[in-house]
């Protein structure tokens, strides 16, 4: 009889919290043992990892038969291939990653923070990796999953072009659209994108949405007033997404041959934390290489922004109302989204808004400007209906 050590005392421990009366307590515990359980859920995971790490190692997925430890861990334990065969694909790699395991046994990086961090250490990029663990480690226990995505981006760019631009070129060549008729005439298809191509379907698809949601927020306001609620709305999410991809191609036929497609923008930034020179992104933060953005170039606007330089003088004047133009793209690309602790919503759906209130002194300056989302906008004090600054 197989004698469960590790299980056994996880199974004891999980009764007694699932037993639990979790009504009883008060919101601050509430909200502490929450956070609690989802840091050591990242630390279960990690011992996990070490368990499947021996596991894989003895080849026992193989005593069966099996054609891979996934599809052994997948039927055995009733789990989605994908999902057993991420967790052993994550465990082979933290054999090689002793500082990023460490900190994946202690909690100071969850689940997420490792798998960002275990596409660090490819194949090719092993000596850098080694030389940066600990820089991208103690990164990884400062930085939001999405911050933390955008600085490995940046990292693997910066260690190794080859590494990088191999990847740009099979996510291009990887595009693909596919799709058909059913006998009904129903269309059903799907596709993936490279970074840029994706980004220009993707914004396009996004501002069409945009407007049809006002058309029935405004229909749903006049039927039903004030009283009006999302459910009041013509259209579902997935519906308004639909009829925006038709609405795409109706304006695509209708518009004249001659008439010139609007133009990307591609930013660059210099000096950007502890990296130099070539970094580029798109608007809304996607990290692109220099090969994606050279057949771009001739029909593409790019800025050059420069931290703690002077190579971008920003004047509006001090006591102007609104962050516009120049001011306003500023404070885009310092902030990327939200400065509301743990948002993520983009730049280009936030207000800028002034940290010294306009009403008392406050001056329309970088300094004084910081992206915060419509909601978090609406939820300082005393504010009930904040002043637009962009979309």
């Amino acid at each position: 009889m197989i004698e469960h050590v590790f299980a056994c005392r996880l199974t004891k421990v999980l009764d007694e919290a699932l037993a639990a009366d979790v009504s009883q307590l008060d919101d601050a515990t509430l909200h502490a043992e929450l956070i609690a359980f989802e840091k050591e859920s990242s630390r279960l995971a990690a011992a996990r990892a070490a368990l499947a790490s021996e596991w894989d190692s003895r080849v026992l997925w193989a005593t069966d038969r099996s054609r891979s430890p996934g599809a052994r861990i997948a039927r055995d334990a009733k789990m989605a291939p994908a999902s057993a065969g991420r967790d052993v694909r994550r465990a082979r790699k933290l054999r090689s990653m002793p500082l990023g395991a460490a900190a994946f046994a202690d909690g100071s990086m969850s689940a997420d923070h490792i798998d960002v961090l275990c596409t660090a250490n490819e194949a090719k990029l092993t000596a850098h990796y080694q030389r940066d663990e600990a820089m991208l480690v103690e990164q990884g226990g400062k930085l939001t999953y999405q911050d933390y995505c955008h600085f490995v981006s940046y990292w693997i760019q910066a260690a190794e072009d080859d590494v990088a631009e191999d990847k740009a070129t099979r996510d291009h060549e990887s595009r693909y659209l596919k799709g058909g008729k059913t006998m009904d005439g129903v269309v059903d298809f799907q596709g993936r994108l490279d970074p840029i191509g994706g980004a220009i379907f993707w914004n396009e698809l996004e501002r069409i949405e945009q407007q049809l949601f006002e058309e029935d927020w405004a229909a749903a306001r006049a039927e039903h007033g004030e009283l009006a609620t999302e459910r009041h709305l013509r259209r579902t999410a997935l519906q308004r997404r639909a009829d925006a991809q038709i609405e795409m191609a109706r304006r695509s036929s209708g518009a004249p041959s001659d008439v010139l497609p609007a133009r990307p923008l591609f930013t660059v930034y210099v000096d950007y934390e502890t990296f130099t020179g070539r970094m580029c992104e798109l608007a809304d933060g996607t990290v692109v290489t220099p090969g994606q953005v050279l057949p771009w170039l001739e029909g593409a606007d790019v800025e050059r922004v420069v931290f703690q330089g002077r190579s971008r003088v920003i004047d509006l004047g001090a006591r102007t109302r609104l962050f516009t133009g120049g001011l306003r793209r500023a404070v885009e690309l310092r902030d990327r989204h939200c400065t509301h602790p743990g948002c993520t919503v983009e730049a280009k759906y936030c207000h800028v808004d002034h940290i010294v209130e306009y009403c008392d002194g406050g001056e329309t300056t970088q300094e004084n400007g910081r992206l915060l989302c419509p909601f978090h906008n609406r939820q300082r004090p005393g504010r009930k209906n904040p002043p637009t600054n962009g979309p």
